[in-house]
């Protein structure tokens, strides 16, 4: 699983060893993930940069209420996707 990551209008690719994420997302948009339609998120880090990661990563932090919190994405060295943790 491959992550991407970039930052302003130029869309410049930086290597990240972990970002971290702020999540809101409901039961009703999960679902659209269950039916298909939905395979990567996209978020904005604390710094502003925009990470898409594949949806498929929050499967154990699905809770009754979606997916809600702070997380940090670890990548390795070719920005493929590690472990994602919630850290508040």
């Amino acid at each position: 699983m491959c992550a991407s990551v970039s930052r302003g209008p130029l869309h410049e690719e930086y290597r990240l060893p972990q970002v971290v994420v702020s999540l809101s997302i409901s039961p009703d948009q999960l679902q659209r993930w269950y039916a298909g339609n939905v395979r990567d998120v996209l978020a904005y880090a604390r710094d502003g940069r925009k990470v898409r990661f594949p949806v498929s990563v929050l499967r154990p932090h699905v809770t009754h209420q979606g997916v809600q919190g702070h997380y940090a994405i670890t990548f390795d060295d070719s920005n493929r996707f590690q472990k994602l943790v919630k850290v508040g």
